[in-house]
C-alpha cells in the first residue's frame, strides 16, 4: 500500500490521568468522544509520563530525550536548543511546524513573549503563552508579534476552534506537524464552563479505593471540577476530528491524544503529580492513522514513555531520527512487532521542586514500571513495590516483606542496570540544581516564574 505523507497531530491535554476516561474504566466521567476515538485507535494501555512533571514532560516530548541530558528536570527553567527537536524534524523533511496553547519550557517568565529563537523550531504558526491556570482569562503570543492577546472564554476550545481554522486554511501542497497542548484538566478544577460543571456533582463522584476516607470529601469536590474539564476537552477532541473529517485530511493524518501526566487527586492521601504512582504517571495514549492501521481499536501494552514519542511519531511518518534522540523507535510495536524496551519505563524524579517542598513527604527517587510491577527507589533504600496484577488500586506495599525479598531485588537489579546504562550516579536533588546551575528561592528550590 502506498501512504500519502501524513499530517501530524499532537494533541495534549495537562494532567489528565489514564483512568479518568469512560474506556478506561472511570464509572463517573463523561468522555463519549475519546470512548470513540479509543474504539477506533490504537490505545497504549500501559504508556507513561517517567518524570511526571509539566516542564520535563513538555521537554522530552519536543526532544526525545530524558530530563537529565535535556536538563528541564524542574518546571520553570529553559530547555536550551542543542538537540533536533521534533519541530526541526518534521521541517528539516519539508513539513510546516504549527503550536498552539501553553509552552512551559521557556523559564523567562510565564507570561512573557517567547521569542522565535526560544521555540524549538516551530516556525510557520505560533499562539502560545508559556503557563497559566486562568481558563477563562488565558493570554497568549500570536506569531512573532509581542502584543499580548486574550482567548475568548474558555481558552481550551478557543485554541480548538483556532486549531480548526488553521485546518480549514490549509492548503499548501506539504504536510503539517500541529501541537495542541491544552491547560486543563489541571488544577484550578472549579474553572470549567458552567455547562461542564453542571454535569458533575461531588456526592455522585465514585472514588478509587486508595483514597483515603479523611481525603474523601476534599477528593470528591476535586474530581467534580476535574471532570468537567475531562468533559470539556472530550467535545474539542470531537470537534477537531470532526474538522479533520470534513477537510478530507482524516485518512492520512496521525492524529494521537495523550497527556503530559496525571493527577493523584487524593489517591494514596496525597495530590497532584511527581509521584511512583500509576495515577500520577499513567497516561491516555490513543493513535489514530486510519491509513495504516484502519479504524478498528486494539490495545496495545508497550510501555511507551514520553521520549518514545519523537522516534514514533517521525518513523510512523517514514522519516528519519536524529541521533540526538535518546527515546525508542515503537513504530514497529504498533504496527503489530516487537517492543523495542526491556519491558519496562524508566521512573524519575531527580529534584523534589514545588508542591514537594510543603510538608507532604516528597522524595527524589528511581524507578520502574514493567507491564505487572511498580518499584521505586528513594535515596535511603527500596521505597515501593507493588504486584499491578494482584493489586492495582497498589494499596499493599511490598516492601520489606520477606516473601518478596527475591523480586524486590530482582527489580532492584534491574533498576541499577538501567542507570548505569544512562550514567545516572541517582544523586541528591541539589546536586543537579547546582550542576545545571539554576537559581534556588528560600525554599531551596527552583522558585516558580511569574
Amino acid at each position: 500500500m502506498s501512504l500519502k505523507q501524513p499530517n501530524v497531530v499532537l494533541v495534549f491535554a495537562d494532567q489528565w490521568r489514564a483512568q479518568a476516561t469512560g474506556y478506561a474504566g472511570d464509572p463517573v466521567v463523561k468522555t463519549p468522544n475519546l470512548d470513540r476515538l479509543a474504539a477506533e485507535s490504537i490505545n497504549a494501555t500501559h504508556a507513561v509520563a517517567g518524570c511526571s512533571v509539566c516542564s520535563p514532560a513538555r521537554a522530552s516530548l519536543l526532544t526525545g530525550r530524558y530530563p537529565l541530558t535535556h536538563g528541564v528536570f524542574v518546571n520553570d527553567v529553559c530547555l536550551n536548543h542543542e538537540a533536533v527537536s521534533l519541530a526541526d524534524a518534521f521541517h528539516n523533511a519539508g513539513y510546516d511546524t504549527a503550536y498552539i496553547g501553553k509552552w512551559h519550557v521557556d523559564g523567562h517568565g510565564r507570561s512573557n513573549y517567547i521569542p522565535p529563537e526560544r521555540r524549538q523550531g516551530f516556525r510557520d504558526y505560533w499562539k502560545a503563552l508559556e503557563c497559566t491556570h486562568d481558563y477563562n482569562g488565558s493570554a497568549y503570543y500570536a506569531g512573532d508579534s509581542d502584543e499580548k492577546r486574550v482567548w475568548e472564554g474558555y481558552d481550551a476550545i478557543a485554541q480548538t476552534r483556532d486549531a480548526q481554522q488553521y485546518i480549514r486554511d490549509y492548503d499548501k501542497d506539504h504536510p503539517f506537524l500541529l501541537v495542541m497542548s491544552w491547560g486543563p484538566p489541571h488544577a484550578p478544577y472549579e474553572t470549567a464552563p458552567e455547562a461542564y460543571r453542571a454535569l458533575y456533582r461531588p456526592e455522585d463522584v465514585v472514588l478509587r479505593p486508595n483514597v483515603p476516607e479523611g481525603h474523601a470529601a476534599q477528593a470528591r469536590q476535586w474530581l467534580a471540577g476535574y471532570y468537567a474539564h475531562c468533559t470539556a476537552l472530550d467535545d474539542c477532541v470531537r470537534d477537531l476530528r470532526q474538522t479533520l473529517a470534513e477537510t478530507g485530511m482524516e485518512e492520512d493524518t496521525l492524529f494521537l491524544f495523550f497527556s503530559d501526566h496525571g493527577d493523584m487527586l487524593g489517591c494514596q492521601g496525597t495530590d497532584k503529580k511527581q509521584k511512583p504512582w500509576d495515577e500520577s504517571i499513567r497516561i491516555p495514549f490513543l493513535l489514530h492513522y486510519p491509513a495504516l492501521f484502519g479504524r478498528t481499536g486494539r490495545e496495545v501494552d508497550a510501555m511507551i514513555d514520553m521520549p518514545d514519542v519523537m522516534p514514533t511519531a517521525l518513523r510512523l511518518c517514514g522519516l528519519p531520527v536524529p541521533e540526538t534522540v535518546e527515546g525508542l523507535d515503537f513504530s514497529d510495536c504498533l504496527k503489530g512487532g516487537t517492543d523495542p524496551s526491556d519491558g519496562a519505563a524508566a521512573l524519575t524524579c531527580p529534584q523534589p521542586f514545588g508542591q514537594w517542598w510543603t510538608g507532604r513527604g516528597g522524595r527524589e527517587y528511581r524507578g520502574l514500571r514493567t507491564r505487572r510491577y511498580t518499584y521505586a527507589r528513594a535515596l535511603d533504600g527500596p521505597w515501593v513495590l507493588y504486584d499491578n496484577e494482584t493489586d492495582p488500586y497498589q494499596m499493599d506495599n511490598l516492601v520489606g516483606k520477606p516473601e518478596y525479598a527475591e523480586l524486590q531485588a530482582d527489580l532492584d537489579a534491574w533498576l541499577q542496570r538501567r542507570l548505569d546504562a544512562v550514567g545516572d550516579a541517582f544523586l541528591p536533588g541539589m546536586d543537579y540544581i547546582r550542576r545545571w546551575g539554576y537559581p534556588v528561592d528560600e525554599r531551596g528550590t527552583v522558585p516558580y516564574t511569574t
